[in-house]
């Protein structure tokens, strides 16, 4: 039996990956578990899978949980102390890291320095802090198990992890809902269209993210961190099905693919179980029944945060962190209606230009600058 904790359990991952846990049985035990402010579906999971510990974002949200659990035997914790808590000492020796964005960083690498395993699905961890994540991987000898469907693609593509005789990787992208809108049109976009995504069913920031193709940059930035290449091998491209997942391209010129019906309860099982496979719930691919299967570039000038993700990359030191935050606001500031779907790039450039790049060497540095961009931007 396999004893796990899963970071951001009430989001879209970590509610998957407990859906995967139950249909699994008895080969895993859910020992902990770490949540923001939805207590009410908290209460459900906790019931559910009676964990040992379980942590919440807030003091009130701590109280309202211990209330309705009553004098049950799971211990309530709260706040970073709390999260901190479950992904070190929650007794788990596999962790999955599914909290969005940068709040993820400082769990992530706790659990690793405690010598978790680690199935990722935050990869605002390796956008801020790769080197400083892989770093600390190797030397406590864990492997990084990616959790989003592209990076797992390419992990399954990547017998053993050898990159020697790789020429690129291919990272798909579905163009989410406005790959075919005219840009003049972008400064019209509503939150609520924005998070129609066309293919997956995800939480508000990443929904978004797709819409901008920022997601795609910041995967850009986690597949370099993660197999090991430089930024320049790794590319994207348009592929509005969602049914090739990634690609691998060799030397040769061969190109190895990992193909699946759109669900991420596949690549979070696969990251659970690895090296080994199990059936899942999830419906096979009929091929026969496919229409056809498109690709095409990227369009840059449409979607610039595209670039603005490579270039803050290829900069390199602090820059990527500088990306993130400015984007988690710009984000949230969309959602709140107080800028354009259309400005969200802008933000990001100035926030680039105002914040030069510098060299990082610790996590508390790289929290520094998130916190610094993020204190800039609001007085903006």
């Amino acid at each position: 039996m396999k004893r796990l904790a899963i970071l951001g359990s009430t989001g879209s991952i970590g509610t998957h990956t407990l859906e995967v846990i139950a249909l699994l049985g008895e080969q895993f035990r859910v020992t902990a578990l770490a949540a923001g402010g939805n207590v009410e579906r908290l209460e459900t999971q906790v019931r559910q899978f009676a964990p040992r510990i379980v942590s919440v974002g807030s003091q009130a949200a701590a109280v309202d949980l211990r209330r309705r659990l009553g004098s049950g035997r799971t211990e309530v914790v709260w706040g970073e102390r709390g999260l901190l808590e479950v992904a070190v000492d929650g007794g788990a020796e596999l962790v999955v890291s599914a909290i969005a964005g940068g709040a993820g960083l400082l769990p992530t690498v706790a659990a690793l320095r405690a010598g978790k395993q680690m199935a990722l699905a935050n990869k605002e961890s390796l956008v801020m802090a790769g080197e400083i994540v892989t770093a600390v991987a190797r030397e406590r000898n864990l492997q990084i198990l990616p959790v989003d469907s592209e990076h797992s693609a390419i992990f399954q593509c990547l017998p053993g992890g050898d990159v020697s005789e790789v020429r690129r990787i291919i990272l798909t992208a579905s163009g989410g809902p406005f790959r075919t809108r005219p840009r003049e049109a972008f400064s019209s976009i509503t939150p609520e269209e924005a998070l129609r995504h066309p293919n997956w069913r995800m939480g508000k920031k990443v929904t978004i993210d797709s819409a901008t193709l920022m997601n795609k940059g910041l995967e850009v930035i986690e597949a370099h961190w993660l197999f090991g290449l430089p930024v320049g091998q790794v590319d994207a491209i348009i592929h509005p099905q969602s049914i090739v997942h990634s690609l691998v391209e060799f030397v040769d010129g061969s190109v190895l693919a990992q193909l699946g019906v759109p669900d991420m309860r596949v690549p979070i099982q696969y990251a659970l179980t690895y090296p080994g496979r199990r059936r899942t719930a999830v419906p096979r691919l009929a091929l026969d029944g496919l229409a056809g299967l498109t690709f095409e570039p990227v369009d840059r000038e449409r979607f610039p945060c595209f670039d603005l993700a490579y270039e803050a990359a290829e900069a390199g030191g602090s820059s990527p962190a500088v990306l993130n935050a400015a984007n988690e606001v710009a984000v949230e500031r969309f959602l709140e209606r107080r800028i354009g779907f259309d400005e969200i790039p802008t933000v990001i450039r100035k926030a680039l230009d105002a914040h030069p790049s510098r060299e990082v060497r610790t996590v508390e540095e790289i929290l520094d600058i998130d916190r610094e961009v993020r204190e800039w931007l609001e007085k903006r």
